[in-house]
């Protein structure tokens, strides 16, 4: 049921137990604290009344002028829950004022005035031992338990009447106090409700917003953020990819429609179909490029790393790309040089990175493929390493147009390309770069590109590892 989730039901509910904890360990101390000081009175009592049968004992001549004035106890005494005997040597009672006819209670003998019990503990008593006119005397002074018990208990109901009061009213005001101070909490929710796909640039912004929700309000905010960047980015990537899917098959429905439109030899079917392939593969590299950035976006994604030598790898990358280059008229320079590493023996000090080789090989193989595509021709293509602040930094360097800044930003975007014909779309459908992105967060490292009249570098930053152990 929904008051069961109900947070404002729960804070009434601790309020409430909070009030009946406390109220109760009141009433608990109160009550102790009440029986403790009625014991203490009655004992004192008893004791003074003691004292003064004594003093009476001893203004009298005889014990039998005691006995002929009983009355005059019985009035001393007052209350009808009094006790008092006065007992010779034979245990007979020479004065008793017994409103509750309990029996004569067996008391041990003392010099001193003692305080007890009497056999059925229906009474507290005082007693002490006292000579008078040659005779041992036994002086008892007690009071009925029962009267005192009766007033506790009385007290007690009192207590617990005023506990449920209590209780019911601390959950009454605990329910309205928590619904006012949840008002603020559904207010955000109100305003959270508003924002859509079509509103996500709107921000919850409450002024007298509590400290304590303060931080819920900057997290929904960066969510808020967050998701309108990624709506704002998925936008933008259906739109490329309705453009660069388009393309082609435009290229197919016009290149098939113009040939059918006549019988012609079968050298000019053979061309049409050898186009048509072209665009095929072009389509097939892009959809793997997409299912490979897919894959490298999902949490679980996985990675075979190890040590990869960076020297020995851009060399292999250098042959690969070498008929390219010289197809392009550029020359391919491998500066990646021997330096110490961490965790590896001094004698094998090479550049090493601790990452997955064939997803490295793959970042590299598109960032050279890049620098062949759009760098000048005649310029050399550099690639170097060096160290810095904990990361091991490999770099493609090459000569080529100025990128401008927001240019920059936005190079490692899916389909983005500076040329604003967005023609020569390369091996990758234009992912290339997204690819290199992708490929180092699964690294956790960085990629970056800087631009200036001494060309265009691209930068890979592989964290250090030296935890771990070749």
């Amino acid at each position: 049921m929904k008051w069961r989730n109900s947070l404002s039901l729960k804070l009434a509910l601790m309020f409430a137990l909070v009030s009946t904890c406390l109220l109760g360990g009141i009433g608990f101390y109160l009550n102790y604290s009440l029986q403790r000081e009625l014991v203490w009175r009655d004992d004192q009592s008893l004791l003074g009344r003691l004292e003064h049968i004594e003093a009476l004992l001893s203004e009298s001549d005889s014990v039998t002028e005691l006995r002929s004035r009983p009355q005059l106890y019985a009035n001393m005494l007052g209350n009808q829950d009094s006790l008092l005997w006065v007992l010779d040597d034979s245990g007979t009672a020479l004065i008793s004022v017994n409103p509750g006819q309990l029996p004569l209670p067996r008391l041990s003998q003392s010099e001193y005035s003692q305080l007890g019990f009497d056999d059925d503990k229906q009474a507290r008593l005082a007693w002490r031992y006292v000579d008078h006119d040659g005779q041992s005397l036994l002086l008892i002074a007690g009071k009925l338990l029962a009267p005192r018990e009766q007033m506790l208990a009385a007290y007690r109901l009192k207590l617990l009447l005023t506990l449920a009061v209590g209780a019911l009213l601390a959950f009454v005001l605990g329910g309205w106090v928590s619904r006012r101070a949840l008002q603020p909490l559904r207010a955000l929710g109100r305003k959270a409700e508003s924002i859509d796909v079509r509103r996500l640039h709107v921000r919850l912004h409450k002024a007298d917003l509590p400290q304590e929700l303060q931080g819920l309000q900057r997290s929904l905010n960066q969510m808020l953020a967050r998701l309108e960047a990624g709506f704002a980015q998925l936008s933008r990537f259906s739109e490329d990819l309705a453009h660069e899917v388009r393309t082609p098959l435009n290229n197919l429905m016009v290149q098939t429609e113009h040939t059918l439109r006549k019988p012609r030899p079968l050298e000019e079917y053979e061309g049409l179909l050898a186009s048509h392939q072209e665009e095929y593969e072009r389509l097939s590299r892009m959809v793997d490029s997409i299912l490979f950035l897919a894959r490298t976006e999902q949490p679980q994604a996985s990675l075979n790393q190890s040590w990869v030598n960076l020297s020995e790898l851009t060399e292999q990358l250098c042959e690969y790309f070498e008929g390219m280059a010289e197809e392009a008229q550029m020359a391919l320079i491998n500066e990646v040089h021997l330096t110490s590493a961490q965790g590896v023996d001094a004698k094998q000090a090479l550049t090493l990175v601790w990452a997955d080789k064939d997803l490295l090989r793959r970042a590299l193989a598109n960032l050279l493929s890049n620098a062949l595509r759009y760098g000048a021709k005649g310029q050399p293509i550099r690639l170097s390493s060096y160290h810095q602040s904990g990361e091991t930094v490999l770099q493609v360097s090459n000569q080529g147009p100025v990128i401008t800044d927001p240019q920059l930003a936005l190079l490692f975007e899916r389909f983005y390309r500076c040329d604003p014909s967005r023609a020569n779309p390369g091996q990758t459908g234009g992912l290339g770069l997204s690819i290199v992105r992708s490929i180092m967060q699964l690294h956790q490292g960085r990629a970056w590109v800087e631009s200036d009249h001494q060309g265009v570098r691209f930068m890979l930053a592989f964290p250090d590892q030296e935890s771990l152990v070749v």
